[in-house]
């Protein structure tokens, strides 16, 4: 048996911008992207023209890790909260330091990128699209 978690942010309608932003900053690939209007039919569910492009679905290979995007629909509005953040994991400094600027374009720094008593490099970005990402670099 596999059993894997993997993060799924939710946008609001701008999961395509989302998307081209991580494939740059964290060097990701689009595995997969199905918009609302690629979708099958389905009877129960109407897609409007306004919400046609929204990504219904999309994975990207980031490392070893899939991460999933999607647009939240406008009937169901997203509830931001601070709960949950997704911690990026490397061994090289020189890596934290490039995912570490990458990520802060358009963002927030929370935490400056610094050496701490349990990581030579370690810092915490909201991105523009008002995700948490906290940078960790394992000792070697």
């Amino acid at each position: 048996m596999t059993t894997r978690l993997n993060a799924y942010i939710m946008l609001e309608g701008n999961a395509n911008e989302a998307i081209r932003f991580y494939e740059h900053a964290l060097d990701a690939k689009l595995l997969f992207k199905q918009t609302f209007g690629e979708a099958p039919e389905d009877p129960g569910f109407q897609i409007t023209e306004d919400i046609k492009d929204y990504v219904a679905h999309a994975v990207l290979k980031v490392g070893e890790t899939d991460l999933f995007v999607a647009d939240q629909l406008p009937s169901q509005p997203l509830q931001s909260g601070n709960k949950v953040t997704i911690c990026i994991t490397t061994n090289e400094v020189e890596n934290a330091k490039k995912l570490y600027e990458s990520l802060q374009q358009g963002g927030k720094v929370n935490t400056p990128l610094q050496e701490a008593y349990f990581s030579p490099a370690y810092g915490v970005i909201t991105d523009k699209f008002g995700i948490e990402f906290q940078i960790f670099t394992k000792k070697s």
